[in-house]
């Protein structure tokens, strides 16, 4: 993949988190302009022919459509045939272009235009994707406030900062630089970096990572590492790193192009040549070489593949799930391992509570424990606070009215409910002092619910715990049975990898039935867990949703995003997006790819058969031109509606029972490709 950060005319939008977004114009490539030039053309043209216009007029202009629609691929063409390799590109124009010469313009100037179309989409998706890439570089701050040796501060940009600068960080700022705390005390969001749904509590001594977003409270840091060095910046590195050394993007019919391609031009030149050998008139060898062409033209054999994998495409985006590519979709079939990120794809990425536990003794019942805490949340702005405001809102309790609200950085909350002090926080900042029972049956229920991956709040009332709230993410529904169904299309359970800590990681893995957890991963982290599986000789699919996710998802062998949550970055990365985040539609369209496969393996023994029978008539006796332009159309006409099946909601449904679900579809697959490519 060229350079991210290579300058491409674009403009920046907007994002609800305020970030721009770098967006390339489609007219601003090269690519697009003439395919939307040649589009243009061929529809002018296609109406002044079919209503009888004069031929001049829409013969000029599809001669138009060949000139502004073909010369890209023709130059790609010249520029193989130089590196002595015959491709697709040669073959198309080649194709065109003998259309023309046996008077079907119009048959040429649409494959035309369709090639031109498929060569400006995937140009699309790339500038795109480096956008998002360059995007990401965005979410650091451009200027940071330096403290000078005699206490001034000052505004400098971010690339100024140099290692052992002192910044200021205050509420609501992004973080410019990987940096320590030196003194204060604060919450800081660093979902971006390591996908943790609570921000986490920054103290004296603690790192804070460039791009994150810091809560309501001022931090004093030293800078530790470079801009270039930064967390951020790795990430940009490890996202162009992961795309330039994925294997290129190839459809499989692609692999045996070359073989073919050869075979059939080193074949029309010998039907051509060979017969004047003998004496035969050049009118006849050359009508002879040209119907042969036509029949042993590769349209069938292209059509094999491309109408089952876009019908599946097609299929699928109707269900919600958008597959990039047809090569993307025939790779998602190839797929042997599964890597799952936790927080926003295998959860709702949403704090909830879970747990609501009344001490004895206090008095209080449930909702009058959650009533007291949320009354005195009800003016904090922290993740925390919103998880026990909307079980309260869920409960319909009535919320008493708090006064002199008091919110403590890194500490808790502390307000008048009811003429009485109530404090909200963790349990260890609100369990100090001489111990008493009520405190140690405090810490008991608090330590259940942190071994047990909960987020534990501690409710005192005038200086007395009366009761703990537990707090988590919660599993997306039906994410077990995902995990179960991903297994069973795999050779092997799922791996869950996340940023986020082994507790809360463990108990989510134990309820979704995932056994191998690895917790507590950096960004590089996670691409080191996907590549320990490849090489193992698997084909990883990683699912994830944040920018932290990213390079894995570079990295694997399909990259699918969750679509509503999920980051720029990882949805222009990702080779798939589940637009609903509907973790359900994983496997359905595992199975679906799988489908698409086996329609392919189908449809190139009918084009096989076809050209192997129209092939032997013109060789060994005398196969009339339109009867061999009617057995060659009629085959690409069979081999496309074959393929068509799977537009149907029934395919969709089929691919979404268990009964599909087969640990032995990975090895059906492998064989499929070989006997396509025995056939091939």
């Amino acid at each position: 993949m060229p350079s991210a950060l290579s300058r491409r005319p674009g403009r920046a939008v907007s994002t609800a988190s305020g970030v721009p977004r770098r967006r390339t114009r489609v007219f601003a490539l090269a690519e697009a302009r003439w395919a939307g030039t040649a589009l243009l053309l061929f529809l002018i043209a296609l109406p002044l022919q079919l209503t009888g216009g004069p031929a001049w007029s829409w013969g000029a202009l599809y001669a138009l459509v060949y000139l502004t629609g073909g010369w890209e691929p023709s130059w790609s063409g010249v520029q193989a045939l130089r590196a002595k390799v015959l491709d697709v590109d040669v073959l198309m124009i080649v194709a065109a272009l003998g259309a023309a010469a046996i008077g079907e313009v119009t048959d040429g100037a649409l494959l035309i235009v369709i090639f031109a179309t498929s060569g400006a989409l995937e140009a699309l998706a790339t500038a795109r994707t480096q956008d998002a890439v360059r995007g990401l570089l965005d979410l650091a701050p451009t200027t940071a406030t330096r403290l000078t040796t005699d206490g001034r501060e000052e505004t400098v940009r971010t690339e100024d900062l140099s290692v052992g600068d002192t910044v200021l960080i205050r509420p609501g700022e992004r973080v410019g630089a990987d940096a320590r705390v030196l003194d204060g005390a604060s919450e800081v969001d660093q979902a971006t970096i390591t996908g943790e749904p609570l921000p986490a509590v920054k103290g004296a001594g603690d790192e804070v990572f460039a791009g994150t977003l810091n809560g309501t409270g001022a931090l004093r840091v030293v800078v530790e590492r470079d801009a270039s060095d930064s967390v951020i910046a790795r990430i940009v590195a490890m996202v162009e790193e992961a795309s330039g050394t994925k294997a290129p993007s190839q459809l499989f019919i692609e692999k045996v192009e070359q073989r073919y391609s050869l075979g059939m031009v080193a074949a029309t030149l010998a039907v051509f040549l060979v017969p004047l050998g003998f004496g035969a008139d050049v009118t006849s060898s050359l009508l002879r070489s040209m119907t042969f062409m036509i029949v042993a033209s590769p349209c069938a054999v292209v059509l094999a593949t491309m109408p089952p994998l876009l019908s599946a495409i097609a299929n699928a985006g109707r269900h919600g799930v958008l597959v990039k590519s047809a090569v993307v979709m025939e790779r998602i079939g190839q797929v042997d391992a599964v890597a799952l990120d936790k927080t926003g794809t295998l959860t709702e990425g949403t704090p909830r509570v879970t747990d609501i536990r009344p001490l004895g003794g206090s008095g209080l019942g449930e909702n009058g424990l959650l009533a007291l805490a949320a009354a005195a949340e009800h003016f904090s702005e922290h993740p925390l606070a919103r998880a026990v405001l909307d079980a309260a809102r869920d409960r319909r309790l009535d919320l008493p009215v708090a006064e002199d609200f008091v919110s403590a950085p890194g500490v808790g909350v502390r307000a008048t409910v009811h003429g009485r002090s109530i404090a909200v926080s963790a349990p260890a900042r609100l369990l100090r002092g001489a111990p008493d029972p009520a405190a140690d049956r405090a810490r008991e229920v608090a330590q259940a619910l942190e071994e047990g991956g909960r987020t534990a709040l501690l409710v005192h009332r005038d200086g007395a715990p009366v009761g703990v709230l537990g707090i988590a993410d919660r599993l997306r529904p039906g994410a077990a049975a995902t995990v179960a169904s991903l297994a069973a299309l795999t050779v092997g359970p799922p791996l869950l990898v996340t940023g986020d800590n082994p507790r809360a990681a463990a108990r989510l893995a134990a309820e979704a039935g995932i056994t191998d957890v690895r917790a507590g991963l950096l960004p590089e982290d996670k691409v080191a867990a996907v590549r320990s599986v490849q090489k193992a000789g698997r084909k990883v699919l990683v699912v994830g949703d944040g920018v932290n996710d990213a390079p894995a998802l570079a990295a694997a062998h399909v990259g699918i995003a969750m679509g509503r949550a999920g980051s720029d970055l990882a949805l222009e990365t990702a080779d798939v997006v589940i637009v609903r985040d509907e973790l359900a539609t994983v496997p359905t369209v595992v199975a679906l790819s799988r489908a698409a496969r086996r329609l392919v393996v189908q449809n190139l023994f009918i084009a096989g058969v076809f050209i192997s029978g129209l092939v032997v008539w013109d060789l060994l006796g005398h196969l009339p031109l339109p009867l061999g332009v009617l057995g060659h159309e009629g085959s690409t006409v069979i081999v496309g509606l074959n393929g068509l099946r799977l537009l149907r909601d029934a395919a969709w449904h089929r691919a979404a029972t268990p009964a599909c679900r087969t640990p032995t579809a990975v090895t059906h697959s492998r064989h499929d490709e070989q006997n396509a490519a025995s056939m091939a």
